[in-house]
């Protein structure tokens, strides 16, 4: 079966500004996350005021670090010779494996100045990662985006915005992958909650998420050109030391 998708990323026109759907799946995946921490915090009589600048602390760190990541890995000499662009996010360009690098730095300060374990609040944090990844990967499917290779067969999706060439959605195999990954993850958690497996969990979002990215990544198009030739894409080799991180972690089996 072949589906043609020509959805306007726009939601919304209000005067000049625009709604995409990508930053409404972009900010729900935050807030439904926030929801998911509020349990956890409950459930291990954590302060509740927390939340808010958790959250805060979160939001800087994944959007400074998912715009530094595209613009250094994806991009740099574009970049380094218009650094007065790299603030403009609103032109578009998020790099994940660099909004992890900027989540790691902010969980840090946040653990640092409120008194938290900082490996507690990383598994914490792996909880909600998957879900909110999910939702990110939708948004790049509402914006014809990170295309999938063409099928050769009769099936895929025809991105209308881009061309009449039926291709894997890529994007929703990887929101798939995450989705299983954050529901396995919850009710491991709901089952294991008296357990405190240090890194466990951390090591598991790690591994699910970027074994399932590497994978998925052979049936994506070349997002820049000077990945054409290599044996692993940029995606892959990115997403290798996350992945040997999360395989380390869980082979550690360390306990607090």
């Amino acid at each position: 079966m072949i589906l043609t998708w020509e959805m306007d990323p726009v939601l919304l026109h209000l005067g000049g500004l625009e709604l995409r759907w990508y930053g409404l799946l972009f900010a729900a995946g935050f807030f439904l996350g926030t929801l998911v921490l509020k349990q956890v915090f409950l459930a291990e009589k954590k302060p509740l005021a927390d939340l808010d600048p958790l959250l805060g602390y979160m939001v800087v760190g994944v959007v400074v670090g998912a715009r530094l990541g595209h613009c250094l890995f994806y991009e740099p000499q574009y970049y380094l010779a218009h650094p007065w662009e790299i603030p403009m996010v609103w032109h578009g360009g998020l790099a994940s494996h660099g909004a992890g690098l900027g989540m790691f730095v902010s969980l840090w300060w946040f653990a640092k100045k409120r008194g938290y374990p900082y490996l507690w609040l990383l598994d914490r944090i792996a909880l909600l990662v998957p879900l909110a990844g999910a939702l990110i990967r939708v948004g790049n499917f509402f914006n014809s985006e990170i295309l999938g290779q063409p099928t050769g067969g009769n099936f895929g999706v025809i991105f209308a915005n881009v061309d009449r060439v039926p291709r894997h959605p890529a994007q929703l195999y990887e929101a798939l992958c995450y989705l299983a990954l954050f529901f396995f993850e919850w009710i491991w958690y709901r089952r294991q909650q008296k357990k405190k497996f240090a890194g466990t969990i951390l090591g598991q979002m790690l591994t699910g998420i970027f074994l399932a990215r590497f994978a998925l990544e052979g049936l994506k198009e070349v997002q820049v050109p000077f990945e054409s030739g290599w044996w692993l894409n940029l995606g892959q080799l990115l997403s290798l030391p996350f992945l040997v991180l999360g395989l380390w972690l869980l082979l550690k089996k360390g306990k607090t």
